[in-house]
């Protein structure tokens, strides 16, 4: 491949990266569409006139310093400003879980079905990888994951819904655990999360309430829970009644909380901004 050829590959694809991470108020040009092999050697043919394969593309790019990754969505509506404010009240939180004791709690919620999740997974070469599925239907168990940071330990609370009512049950049996405690729960925005029964109830069991900033989900360690359980507990799984699936995380529950620094390394909690993330929102 000429030089002048891949000078001119690194450049329509560091292009097309930097539009595909601009918000659309922020965009000055149409949409670039994703750069597949075959669309980079059909591009090369019109552009240049020269016949080559997807494998001497791929050579080029990997050459190049590229590799193909599955993208990361980036909420661009986030505020970085109020980021930067939670991190700062998050960093006091965490001191004082360290120094004096103070239970610092982060909740949320995930609507698991009983159906199997995909996934990837080894199968002999040339072979469909089949998995058992229940039938996609409706049926599901609304969990809330509680990660306990002072303890590297989890909860795992199984209900038909998530709601008001529910997560004040939740509250309940968190304090009802540590009685003694100074407790502050982290969690997101949530309709039922900001409702003023919600708010009563929990400075009635003393309970401080500390909400997420607006579409801050990388803020939530709970959320790297989920990925773990799916990846034990539901893929290539599915399950024929919510018991035997409550049972399962009940187990699996039991399991993760007999090795806290293990849970404490997987639910890390994101305590700094990254500034390269963060030009890229709407607010910066």
């Amino acid at each position: 491949m000429p030089k002048a050829v891949e000078i001119e590959i690194d450049r329509v694809i560091r292009r097309a990266l930097e539009v595909a991470a601009t918000p659309p108020q922020k965009r000055t040009e149409v949409p670039i569409p994703r750069w597949t092999l075959k669309r980079l050697v059909v591009w090369i043919q019109d552009r240049f006139k020269i016949d080559c394969c997807r494998d001497t593309v791929r050579k080029v790019l990997k050459r190049l310093g590229f590799s193909w990754k599955k993208a990361r969505k980036l909420l661009n509506k986030a505020n970085t400003n109020k980021r930067s404010e939670y991190l700062e009240i998050l960093k006091g939180l965490m001191q004082d879980a360290l120094d004096n004791d103070h239970l610092l709690v982060f909740m949320d919620e995930a609507h698991i079905h009983l159906d199997t999740d995909e996934g990837f997974g080894w199968s002999v070469k040339g072979e469909r990888l089949w998995v058992s599925s229940c039938s996609p239907g409706l049926a599901k168990v609304s969990f809330y994951g509680v990660y306990i940071y002072n303890l590297g330990q989890v909860r795992l609370f199984p209900y038909d819904v998530a709601n008001g009512l529910n997560s004040i049950e939740v509250l309940a049996q968190i304090r009802a655990e540590f009685p003694h405690h100074k407790i502050t729960t982290i969690w997101d925005g949530a309709p039922y999360h900001r409702s003023q029964v919600v708010k009563d109830e929990a400075q009635i069991l003393n309970v401080n309430l500390q909400p997420l900033p607006a579409y801050s989900p990388d803020f939530m360690p709970v959320e790297h829970l989920w990925q773990w359980f799916r990846e034990d507990l539901t893929y290539h799984t599915c399950y024929e009644r919510r018991a035997d699936l409550i049972e399962q995380v009940q187990l699996f529950q039991h399991r993760l909380n007999q090795t806290p620094l293990d849970v404490s390394d997987r639910l890390w909690v994101t305590s700094h901004l990254e500034p390269n993330e963060e030009k890229l929102r709407v607010s910066s």
